[in-house]
């Protein structure tokens, strides 16, 4: 797939295919899509310290000026959200702002999984079977993603939702289902974009990126592993929870500062049938807009 082709989703609420607003979609084309951008890329763009230095800009107290352009231009729904007394500080509280209660209601059913974030979301049944992921050819490595090859083994045939959050979206993230969570493993890395943009010409940097593991002790949906990966301008993951204590379905897990991220979601083989609309928008080589709290799998 070329990198200049629209980056298309379902829409769950609507139905409807559309086109994504990309957020910085010049500069990500100009970085990934030419040698000299690539040389850029791996000479500053993915490395710490330009992220660290956007980051701290956007906890200035300047950067607040940036938040209302940015919710006119893309259109957010700020009655979702809490808003301090006298509006946001900086841009980045801004951008991991809290939902509002009931904003985001968690399907109760207790065999129902629920996605993790307001995402972007691809799903595989099977993810030994998925070929071209985000472009032709490409395949997921599953025990890089979780920086542990006997782990990586334990899902090699096993069920995997992946969750890409935009710049646009509300940046914290939950436990899918209840169960009792480990302590966050941190996978040391770089810091490249998980735009498509960016991935479509290599999926690598999902499991080259710096990223956390937790692994979850879930009752009937066994041992379920979520990672979350950074990604450039991501000026650190978050974990907010408490490891070792029984968590609701729902629960937070974190959340990222700026930028744009991703989250994957890795079950045991044969625990999980996935909602047949994400299924479907799979099948299609597209992503499903869902938001979190609603139905991504099912026990099987």
């Amino acid at each position: 797939m070329s990198i200049d082709a629209p980056i298309r989703y379902r829409d769950r609420q609507t139905g409807r295919i559309e086109a994504e607003q990309v957020y910085g979609e010049a500069w990500l084309k100009r970085i990934y899509g030419n040698p000299l951008g690539m040389l850029v890329l791996h000479a500053a763009v993915r490395r710490a310290w330009f992220s660290s230095l956007y980051g701290k800009f956007s906890d200035r107290p300047a950067s607040a000026a940036k938040v209302g352009p940015f919710i006119k231009k893309f259109g957010i729904k700020m009655e979702d959200f809490v808003v301090p007394p006298g509006g946001y500080a900086t841009f980045n509280d801004f951008f991991y702002r809290k939902l509002t209660a009931g904003a985001r209601p968690v399907d109760a059913d207790p065999s129902v999984a629920i996605f993790p974030a307001d995402a972007r979301h691809l799903g595989f049944q099977d993810i030994s079977t998925a070929e071209g992921i985000y472009a032709k050819g490409q395949k997921l490595s599953v025990a890089e993603l979780v920086g542990d090859r006997d782990l990586g083994e334990r899902y090699a045939r096993g069920t995997v939702i992946c969750s890409r959050l935009c710049p646009v979206d509300y940046h914290r993230f939950h436990f899918p289902v209840a169960g009792t969570p480990s302590a966050a493993v941190p996978i040391d890395g770089t810091l490249g974009s998980v735009n498509p943009i960016a991935l479509r010409r290599k999926l690598n940097w999902l499991w080259e990126n710096k990223r956390t593991r937790v692994t979850l002790d879930a009752g009937a949906f066994g041992q379920v592993t979520l990672v979350a990966v950074g990604a450039t301008n991501v000026g650190g993951i978050m974990e907010t929870y408490t490891p070792g204590t029984m968590l609701t379905k729902g629960s937070e897990r974190g959340y990222f500062r700026f930028g744009g991220s991703w989250v994957a979601t890795l079950f045991e083989p044969g625990r999980v049938r996935l909602e047949q609309d994400l299924a479907g928008a799979t099948a299609e080589g597209i992503e499903l807009l869902a938001r979190f709290g609603t139905p991504m799998a099912r026990l099987a």
